[in-house]
């Protein structure tokens, strides 16, 4: 254990007595709030899995620190805030993170900033291709019975590079350079299913086709009659993407640029939804379905043109769909596809909140693999949170499910609940505020490792409750080959 040099410094302010500051001989932590956590993860099995997936070269006889156990300090580190391996240099002392990577407080340190990097970059395709299927796996397994519907949106997000990382290129629209990854989330429970780490400049497309495929045969050999639906933006309203929708029988609705015909097609309408805004002064929504078939395309689509009128001006957008019943409710096939923007949120949480744009190893495949850590990480956290949300009751007098609230109601239920379940729909900083970052004493007995925590810490009621929603779930049966 590293020991930091004996020092004291005096605060004064105030005119009260004199502060002083020195240093603690006491095993503490800034981090007890992931001990829960662990727990949770033994129980799914989440690290556990991910870790048999990767292929272990070293010679058995001379590891000190195996995969498992790094893979937890980095998924773990990176729920804490802790996004780059340097990081760990001071964490390998921390007496939670030995706790949580299977070490007792005051056992050996953990692996160091090199051996973590000689990790990353040791990782091979085939362990890539393998975490693909534990992925697939593991989003299978986290429902209790057959889902009859799963809706998932596909997207992309920009991650700037600022090194010499292999596959980056400099792209115009987002002026850097960058890599491109993609994410295939499940709108029903908000995980990410699937995940790639595109070039710089490719194409949003490139490949989707074929994840798509190997998720659809994947999702019906476990449940056959499954109905699958797939939003994207107009990034994957290419002709491969509807064609391999079709054949595979999956319901979709994309985003679709304004052209000139379609332009055209909804001017009347267009017109028509500012007139009758000047006329009444409130804010104006119509919608246009009909058939329309671009150039490349083999046969007509249906599209759907929604056009607006308001205060701001007018905005007109376009979807094309195979959805039934997309020509007699238009309206509510648009809004069903907007609420794609949950999952771009979700998008946000793993980039922002969870660093997954911190891809700084110089091997592409290295920092493919460091994007698995970070997604492994926001499953965790999605799962935990669906574990123990509280989300209130619409309030009375309501006989709408809470999905079909709309306007006033549904703001005042939110704020309602972000009130009430902070943890529930919480994003990663409120988990850190409210329940990972918390200081405590762990002290060895000889019975039990005892960790205290603040008497008069405000969250501590967050962090018992968690305890006690994680423990009462079963330990992890895993079913035999």
């Amino acid at each position: 254990m590293s020991e930091q040099r004996a020092w004291q410094h005096t605060l004064e302010f105030g005119g009260g007595k004199p502060i002083v500051v020195e240093p603690s001989e006491a095993q503490l932590s800034s981090d007890a709030g992931l001990l829960p956590v662990r727990v949770f993860d033994e129980r799914i099995g989440l690290t556990e899995q991910f870790a048999a997936a990767l292929s272990d070269a070293r010679c058995a006889s001379l590891v000190s620190h195996p995969y498992l156990q790094m893979v937890r300090q980095r998924v773990y580190g990176i729920l804490a805030d802790y996004e780059d391996q340097n990081d760990h240099d001071a964490l390998r002392s921390d007496p939670v993170f030995k706790l949580i990577a299977g070490h007792g407080p005051d056992g050996r340190d953990l692996a160091s900033q090199p051996t973590l990097s000689r990790f990353e970059n040791a990782v091979s395709v085939k362990s890539l291709f393998r975490l693909q299927d534990v992925f697939i796996e593991q989003f299978i397994n986290s429902f209790e019975a057959p889902p009859g519907r799963l809706t998932f949106d596909i997207d992309v997000w920009d991650d700037a590079t600022h090194g010499d990382q292999q596959l980056t290129f400099f792209h115009g629209y987002y002026e850097q350079y960058q890599y491109l990854p993609r994410t295939i989330t499940c709108a029903d429970n908000d995980q990410v299913v699937m995940v790639c780490l595109l070039f710089g400049t490719a194409h949003a497309a490139l490949g989707a086709p074929q994840d798509l495929e190997l998720l659809c045969e994947r999702l019906r050999k476990a449940w056959p009659d499954v109905h699958i639906e797939l939003r994207a933006d107009s990034g994957f309203a290419v002709p491969a993407m509807y064609e391999m929708c079709e054949q595979l029988r999956v319901q979709y609705t994309f985003g679709l640029k304004m052209n000139q015909v379609l332009q055209r097609e909804s001017e009347a309408l267009l017109a028509q939804a500012v007139a009758e805004y000047e006329r009444t002064g409130v804010k104006q929504r119509l919608f246009h379905a009909f058939d329309y078939q671009a150039g490349s395309w083999p046969h007509a689509r249906r599209t759907i043109i929604k056009c607006e009128a308001h205060a701001a001006g007018t905005n007109r957008r376009a979807v094309v769909t195979n959805r039934p019943g997309a020509e007699v409710l238009p309206a509510a096939t648009y809004d069903e596809y907007a609420e794609r923007g949950e999952s771009e949120n979700r998008n946000k949480e793993l980039k922002c909140g969870l660093a997954g744009d911190r891809l700084s190893d110089h091997r592409y495949l290295a920092n493919l693999f460091r994007l698995y850590l970070h997604t492994a990480a926001h499953n965790l956290l999605v799962r935990l949170r669906r574990l123990v949300a509280d989300p209130p009751d619409p309030a009375p007098p309501c006989d709408l499910p809470t999905e079909a609230l709309e306007g006033r109601r549904r703001k005042d239920y939110q704020n309602r609940r972000r009130e009430r379940d902070p943890l529930g729909e919480g994003h990663p900083c409120t988990w850190r505020t409210r329940l990972i970052k918390v200081a405590a004493e762990v002290n060895v007995r000889w019975r039990c490792v005892r960790v205290k925590l603040s008497a008069s810490w405000p969250f501590l009621d967050f962090f018992r409750r968690v305890s006690e929603a994680v423990t009462a779930l079963p330990p992890l049966s895993l079913a035999p080959d």
